[in-house]
């Protein structure tokens, strides 16, 4: 990832008016709520749906599973077009999409159109990422790191909305109704897009990696089938692991593919730095228990009183055991921007996976009483609220401005598969738990489901822990940066320019009197500064700058300071430089 456009040329930003800042924060945040919302439609009306449509529960279940595969297949490609010079136009076509989905969805079309519909409304979980790419763009620092953390939560929250509602609108109306709620609001998000959504900045340019999308999206679908398609797994053990390997393949095949390419759709070198790759561990983890536990409360809140637990709730009425998720995740986002300023990001993903091991751990040792079933809802929503919230704080410290929307549109396919897993795995465990000749699984394999996502909780706990020690090693100046597997020193990163033309001398000068104060305060060391060159080879000898810092990570982050950023609008145009930031090997 790279904070330097095509060329050299200093990006210029364009940060909105107050007045605009106003209805731009409302906006965003309406449409990340939208998206989700209707994306989990599908889960309170799959049996209203194979009722209305005559055709089996597993065929309705795909109603959800093409919304899930769709999103997380877009999800990379609108994060690379969104990095480029057309985000604006690519957020308004993928909403027209989604509104020409969720007209299908209602319209008396038969079931394929049906599922064709739905696949183009989880198109639109990929602009989640975008919406936090125009806040970091066109937000004051301050105020887009409280803004994106509440997208990020909203994202998760909306199926708490959603669920209710499409349930009711489902009882009294029947699944067009219920799928007519997500046409008028896809419609509304469309027409505030349209009056919200700014340009993009200048100089930024994307290109899609055709052959990467293709393979990334045969390899989620096989994922997302395995994840799905329990019956395989218990019926045809070897098919089930058969394609097990070939999505494993194609996963590494993509991963070549990434690697070698010049314009990927997600930069894989930049997903192998530790702080991205750990976040990226923990909300895959971390999603799987999350996802286990909703399942598991959900459906255990509709298990009819024969079986011996349960309290046969209806659709709608189990719906309504969404309701503190989503309450107590809201104020658990609100809360995470202030306790941040305190707080490091990993220390609050860590504490946030212990509060939703806790929801586990209530759930496993009370759920005799709808009250207690509401408690342990509660208490998930919390944790993932705050857990959703400090994500994007962890990725984007080491992110380039210009890659916010392409970094988390990667850690939302990766928590797109953690949730399908989560799903899965949580299916399973009750499928081995239910007797022969029985409907429903003992009470007791609920408890072993809880069991298990404590562990996958305690897990994303460790890594967390992980991901602040090493925060802690590399912003703390009275400790000496070591590297976690040898001991010795962490890798220096260091700025490269070549001024290639100066265009403006003034805004140079500009530049050099607010540039200075900026690298000093993020811990640079000027080493070379328009001293003699001898180009050899290719080369031109040309004014050169070397800058030191103390780790790779503290270069990329003062270049994204707000100090330095404004030093960037004065130089504009004035220069053509080629600018980049380079690891050290020690």
């Amino acid at each position: 990832m790279t904070g330097q456009p095509v060329g050299g040329v200093a990006v210029k930003a364009f940060p909105v008016a107050r007045s605009e800042v106003r209805l731009l924060v409302p906006a965003l945040t309406f449409i990340a709520l939208v998206v989700a919302a209707v994306a989990s439609l599908g889960t309170p009306l799959i049996t209203s749906v194979a009722t209305s449509f005559h055709v089996s529960l597993g065929s309705a279940q795909w109603t959800l599973t093409v919304a899930l595969l769709s999103g997380a297949v877009a999800t990379p490609v609108l994060g690379r077009l969104g990095a480029g010079p057309h985000r604006r136009a690519t957020i308004l076509a993928t909403l027209a999409v989604v509104v020409a989905g969720s007209a299908l969805t209602v319209l008396p079309l038969p079931f394929a159109w049906l599922l064709a519909g739905r696949a183009a409304q989880g198109v639109g979980l990929g602009l989640t990422a975008l919406m936090m790419g125009v806040a970091r763009d066109h937000l004051p620092e301050e105020r887009s790191a409280a803004v994106i953390a509440l997208i990020s939560v909203v994202s998760i929250i909306g199926a708490g909305v959603g669920y209710p509602l499409a349930a009711l609108l489902a009882e009294l109306g029947g699944v067009r109704a219920a799928y007519g709620l997500g046409l008028v609001v896809t419609a509304a998000a469309l027409l505030t897009a349209w009056r919200s959504m700014p340009e993009a900045p200048e100089g930024r340019s994307a290109h899609v990696d055709v052959a990467g999308a293709v393979v990334l999206a045969a390899a989620l679908l096989l994922v997302l089938f395995l994840a799905g398609e329990r019956n395989l797994w218990s019926g045809h053990l070897a098919v089930a692991a058969g394609l097990a390997v070939v999505a494993v393949v194609l996963l590494c095949v993509w991963a070549v593919i990434e690697l070698r390419g010049t314009t990927p759709l997600v930069d894989v070198r930049a997903v192998r730095h530790p702080a991205v790759a750990g976040a990226n561990l923990a909300m895959f983890v971390g999603g799987i228990g999350m996802y286990l536990l909703l399942t598991l409360i959900t459906r255990y809140a509709q298990t009819p009183h024969g079986a011996g637990y349960g309290f046969g709730l209806t659709t709608f009425v189990a719906g309504l055991v969404l309701i503190p998720f989503s309450v107590l995740g809201f104020v658990a986002g609100k809360l995470t921007p202030r306790v941040r300023t305190r707080i490091a990001d990993p220390l609050l993903l860590a504490g946030s996976a212990v509060v939703v091991g806790g929801g586990f751990a209530l759930f496993a040792a009370a759920r005799s009483d709808l009250a207690e079933l509401f408690a342990a809802m509660g208490v998930l929503g919390f944790g993932v609220g705050g857990f959703s919230a400090a994500m994007p704080g962890v990725i984007l410290a080491v992110t380039p401005k210009s890659e916010t929307s392409s970094a988390m549109s990667f850690n939302y396919v990766v928590r797109s598969v953690g949730y399908s897993l989560g799903s899965a795995i949580g299916g399973l465990i009750l499928a081995a738990g239910t007797g022969p000749g029985h409907l429903f699984p003992d009470d007791s394999a609920y408890t072993t489901a809880a069991l298990v996502g404590i562990g996958a909780m305690a897990i994303t706990t460790l890594a967390s822990l992980a991901l602040a020690r090493r925060r802690s090693s590399e912003t703390n100046p009275y400790v000496r940066c070591t590297h976690p597997n040898t001991g010795g020193s962490m890798s220096k990163g260091y700025w490269v320019s070549a001024y290639r033309t100066i265009s403006d001398p003034e805004k140079l000068a500009a530049y050099n009197k607010l540039a200075g104060p900026a690298v000093e305060a993020g811990g640079g060391r000027i080493l070379a500064r328009g001293s003699r060159v001898v180009a050899h080879d290719a080369g031109i000898a040309e004014r050169t700058v070397l800058i030191e810092f103390d780790s790779f990570e503290q270069a990329v982050a003062a270049h994204e300071s707000a100090a330095y950023q404004e030093a960037l609008v004065a130089l504009s145009d004035g220069v053509e430089r080629d600018f980049r930031i380079v690891e050290g090997i020690d």
